[in-house]
């Protein structure tokens, strides 16, 4: 007649099988209740876009409102954390920055840095941001965009360098 197993004998070993099996349950667990973190993605009522031609407003449509208007598009993945938390963050601190629909906010000489700074950042290849490119192919900016942007930012002078004109004279 066979011996009564231990409480040792009856444990089974814990296997790497197991364990991958336990750390993929806790990551699904935890990737479900990451869900349920709220995320802003809220779209505040335009007071008044930026005044600019036609041709300048479709390219900043195109490239620049997502994150710097109040017209952004969520996109399937800004629903899914950790993604919505990226995005929503982008978001929030691109229009913290520079927002077009709230144009009318800034005073003419904050508006006339504002669109010096976007060029600037546009000739360093900082804006659009290159992890938003490659999802939003329309974005990517053209050497003619480009071109069209610089004049359209450069054709107002800083407030210092039109000062700075009228003391040389």
């Amino acid at each position: 007649m066979p011996e009564n197993p231990t409480d040792a004998e009856r444990r089974k070993p814990f296997s790497l099988k197991s364990l991958f099996r336990w750390i993929i349950g806790a990551l699904f667990t935890a990737f479900v209740a990451i869900q349920f973190v709220p995320v802003d993605r809220s779209n505040p009522p335009v007071t008044e876009d930026i005044p600019t031609s036609a041709e300048i407003k479709t390219v900043l449509r195109r490239a620049c409102y997502d994150c710097h208007s109040n017209e952004t598009v969520w996109p399937w993945y800004t629903y899914v954390a950790p993604a919505s938390w990226l995005a929503a963050k982008d978001v929030h601190e691109g229009r913290e920055h520079l927002n077009f629909s709230v144009w009318n906010s800034y005073d003419t000489k904050e508006q006339v840095e504002l669109m010096h700074e976007s060029w600037e950042e546009i000739e360093e290849g900082e804006m659009p941001l290159w992890f938003y490119t490659p999802m939003h192919r329309d974005a990517r900016l053209s050497q003619d965009d480009r071109l069209r942007l610089q004049t359209w930012a450069i054709s107002t002078p800083r407030q210092n360098e039109s000062e700075n004109d009228e003391d040389d004279d």
